[in-house]
């Protein structure tokens, strides 16, 4: 009865004025129905004992230098599917023909590290599949980046143990092809939403989690695990139950779970990260944004498009899904397909106004 109450409270002046705040803010279209919207602002508004709709707008008007405060406030409000392996055309394309072109261009370039960039990847599916599917790739053709342990090298990576997890840069780590390598691979996953994050960077998931990928890939990535004590089927820190300490022990999880193992996890990086106002990370060679233009306003879109090309190295590749089109006809890309799968191309001598 009081989230209804306060629901009623909310102004319908005030829920647009809240869907154009976080617009400016995020970059991120609520496109959900105000009554939806006014339950869960009612929510938040009683969770952080802000006492009225008024002083959350005001809170939110001055957030230039808080930007948590909009991470929690969109958190379970923002709907985003994710998955292993959910683009396979795209992983496939990656794997048989951007990387092994961008590793011939390095040969020839000189040494240095391959950077591949997941911006949304949510909790960690979509970058961690890019991990597997550029080493099995690269197995295949008989061939690993330097900082890479093969599953053929040993059964539990260990000796990529001294890979960084903040980069996962080895000094000198096995390769089982044979062939002296000339880079090493480093992905970046970023996302608005610090519990997202976390999860990302645990590399802990359900079994059920895992049901499309090949037996052989679970087996080579995967270490199954006891279930992690504390947590909820969703991921969530497990919440007291109110029926003593009996319930709350049976309310944990009984089925497996998988952890990533140590040598696909030290190639990951996750950041927390606003796309509308994204901090510097430096240049990719390829960047994937999958399924996060539809969330973004046209001029948004636009704008964040600008930035994926001024971050991509000259001859970078840019990864959207089938369904997303490039919105800006200034942006000078060329259109590649792989397979059935189209992708975006920054030639090598591309517009230093658009960052060569």
């Amino acid at each position: 009865m009081h989230k209804l109450m306060a629901a009623n409270t909310i102004l319908e002046h005030e829920l647009s004025e809240l869907r154009l705040l976080v617009e400016r803010q995020t970059g991120m279209v609520l496109d959900c129905p105000n009554g939806k919207l006014a339950a869960h602002v009612a929510d938040y508004i009683e969770a952080q004992d802000l006492g009225s709709s008024a002083a959350l707008l005001e809170r939110l008007r001055s957030q230039d230098q808080d930007p948590a405060n909009w991470s929690s406030l969109l958190d379970g409000l923002v709907n985003s599917s994710t998955g292993f392996y959910r683009h396979p055309g795209a992983l496939n394309a990656l794997a048989r023909q951007v990387v092994p072109q961008l590793c011939a261009r390095k040969s020839v370039d000189g040494p240095g590290p391959l950077r591949i960039w997941s911006a949304g990847c949510s909790t960690g599916e979509e970058a961690y599949s890019i991990a597997m599917a550029v080493c099995d790739g690269l197995n295949q053709a008989g061939s690993a980046p330097a900082n890479v342990t093969t599953p053929s090298s040993n059964g539990n990576g260990a000796s990529n143990a001294k890979a960084a997890r903040s980069g996962g840069i080895a000094d000198n780590a096995g390769n089982s092809g044979g062939v002296k390598p000339a880079f090493s691979l480093h992905i970046v996953g970023s996302d608005l939403l610090p519990r997202k994050i976390e999860a990302a960077d645990r590399g802990v998931y359900p079994q059920s989690a895992l049901e499309g990928l090949p037996p052989a890939s679970i087996r080579n990535y995967f270490s199954k695990i006891s279930s992690p004590s504390g947590l909820c089927a969703d991921g969530d820190t497990e919440r007291p139950s109110k029926n003593g300490p009996v319930a709350a022990q049976n309310s944990r999880i009984s089925s497996t779970h998988l952890l990533v193992k140590p040598r696909l996890r030290s190639l990951v990086t996750f950041n927390c990260m606003n796309l509308a106002r994204p901090g510097y990370i430096g240049r990719f060679d390829v960047i994937f944004c999958m399924d996060v233009l539809p969330h973004f306003s046209r001029a948004q879109r636009i704008a964040l498009l600008e930035r994926l090309h001024l971050y991509l190295e000259p001859g970078g590749y840019l990864f959207l899904s089938q369904t997303e089109k490039l919105v800006s006809s200034n942006l000078n890309f060329r259109s590649e397909t792989f397979d059935g799968y189209t992708f975006h191309r920054k030639p090598l001598a591309a517009s230093a106004a658009y960052g060569r």
